[in-house]
């Protein structure tokens, strides 16, 4: 059984653009092979074994995007009551106040805002409310955060 993967339509528009970017790559290793192997014996050849290196990745890279986009839904974000994914959460601890939005795992970027509904944080979110309180344990500790708003 296949996996299904939940993106929003940003990230499938990603996701289309580095396949495109890593297609193009194709022609450029295929050229680095060639003219590695110009230099002779392959078995002691660094710059043969770099190339076909990039090569595996490279194509590693754009089947791993293919799965993903054959077999992706497209989040909708909806303004609901409750916490879900495409949710853009505004959370306040003290007088710290951090904005989340809730997606899937292929496009989970904390650092960006973007949290997977399976972390520890977006699980906990899950199914909450406005005025809702959620204490989230990490390496550093529990915190609690007060739900401020959702979109």
């Amino acid at each position: 059984m296949k996996k299904a993967y939940q993106i929003t339509e940003d990230g499938r528009a990603a996701l289309e653009q580095e396949l495109d970017e890593l297609k193009g790559r194709r022609g450029d290793i295929a050229e680095k092979i060639a003219a590695a192997r110009d230099f002779g014996d392959l078995s002691e050849n660094a710059e043969y074994d770099a190339a076909r290196e990039e090569q595996g990745l490279v194509e590693t890279r754009i089947a791993e995007i293919e799965d993903i986009l054959q077999n992706a839904s497209i989040i909708q974000a909806t303004a609901g009551s409750t916490v879900g994914l495409g949710s853009r959460v505004e959370l306040k601890t003290g007088d710290k106040t951090v904005v989340y939005s809730l997606v899937g795992p292929v496009e989970a970027d904390p650092l960006s805002g973007k949290i997977s509904n399976e972390s520890p944080i977006g699980l906990q979110l899950m199914g909450k409310s406005v005025g809702d309180r959620v204490t989230i344990s990490t390496p550093k500790g529990d915190t609690t955060y007060e739900i401020v708003s959702l979109a």
